[in-house]
């Protein structure tokens, strides 16, 4: 069997990474365009915390935080060791009226999941022992088994792993070739068969199907995010702080992370705007004004892929044999990604992916 993947962000990257490891001759297929969400986003990996309480959007979410266990036994396998995944644990910043029901929340949340963590609750002062930066008075819910990486090295991990079990990887925009179902895809003149296509495109997705007489509902929505170095400052194991806003600063061994903004009407623009810098950096500063003497190292931006009810897009498109969608993971792509690609890799093979699809339906 033969499988093409278009899109090596870490939804792409997963599903072919899956696919080789199973002897499966698999293509990945990437464009290299400006504004890949994979390389733009923070790797937070904490779905006990979010706001969102959609339970079918929760089950992909944990799924995906608890399959980075098996993830990285696989890599580590193939001699992949390092993307900067780290369990610091995270604190949600939260207040005296609002903190009962969070931590209801986060503690039922984390009850179901074998690398959460004993979930507590703790006051300003705890807070910044372990964050000397941040400054808040009130309570904030710590969860120990939160996690963060690095996007751009895990994407790269799972390239370099698959590589390893035969996966070839290609450059360029595809085009896929169908009649009654999927023959494969043209690339740079060259036809190359496949028995499935999996679309992990992103916000590129509506131009790849429309030649199809497909209709993507992906829309971007664009991030800008920052990145500042303290010099001298051991910042590998200081916790996330999720405040109460839709902000975040996540310490890697050498920077810190701060961001983004959520612009949905931003289209395909990949700029870095003075308005968008300035929310994050305000809002960085008001959680965290120890930061006010970091040294800015640089700024990226992702368009992240949204669905219009800001569920994921996973499935087979039953109008088109052969034809995988793997798409509209929005902020969480980190999150969700890989466990979505091992997903979609299932069901190239005809496997039952053992997680009930009809919610994910793509053309719903």
């Amino acid at each position: 069997m033969t499988v093409v993947v278009i899109g090596g962000g870490v939804v792409g990257a997963s599903a072919t990474y899956q696919l080789a490891r199973q002897g499966v001759e698999v293509t990945l297929v990437d464009a290299e365009l400006e504004g890949r969400a994979t390389s733009a986003g923070a790797g937070i990996i904490c779905p006990w915390s979010s706001r969102q309480h959609n339970q079918d959007w929760y089950r992909l979410a944990a799924a995906g935080a608890d399959y980075y266990t098996q993830l990285r036994r696989h890599l580590a396998e193939d001699g992949e060791t390092d993307f900067g995944y780290r369990q610091v644990g995270a604190l949600q910043l939260t207040t005296d009226e609002e903190v009962d029901a969070a931590f209801a929340t986060v503690r039922q949340r984390a009850a179901g999941s074998e690398i959460a963590g004993a979930v507590e609750v703790i006051g300003g002062p705890a807070v910044r022992a372990l964050h000397p930066l941040v400054r808040h008075d009130g309570p904030a819910i710590r969860i120990p088994g939160a996690a963060r990486l690095d996007g751009r090295q895990l994407r790269e991990a799972l390239w370099s792993a698959a590589r390893s079990r035969g996966a070839t990887i290609a450059l360029g925009r595809a085009r896929i070739r169908a009649g009654d179902a999927v023959e494969g895809i043209e690339l740079d003149g060259e036809f190359i068969s496949a028995d499935a296509v999996i679309d992990a495109s992103g916000v590129w997705s509506p131009q790849l199907l429309e030649p199809l007489g497909l209709h993507s509902p992906v829309s971007a929505m664009r991030g800008q995010i920052v990145h500042l170095e303290l010099p001298g400052a051991d910042t590998r194991d200081w916790p996330m702080i999720l405040p109460i806003s839709d902000h975040y600063l996540l310490s890697f061994d050498d920077r810190i992370v701060v961001g983004a903004t959520r612009e949905a009407g931003a289209g395909f623009d990949h700029r870095l705007t003075a308005a968008g810098l300035h929310e994050v950096l305000s809002e960085a500063l008001r959680v965290a004004p120890g930061l006010g003497d970091a040294g800015f190292l640089e700024a990226r931006v992702g368009f992240r892929p949204v669905s219009p009810d800001n569920e994921p897009l996973l499935g087979v498109a039953p109008q088109l044999a052969g034809l995988i969608i793997a798409n509209g993971l929005g902020a969480n792509g980190l999150m969700m990604g890989p466990y979505v690609g091992s997903v979609a890799a299932a069901l190239a093979v005809g496997r039952d992916p053992g997680v009930d699809l009809a919610p994910y339906d793509p053309f719903r």
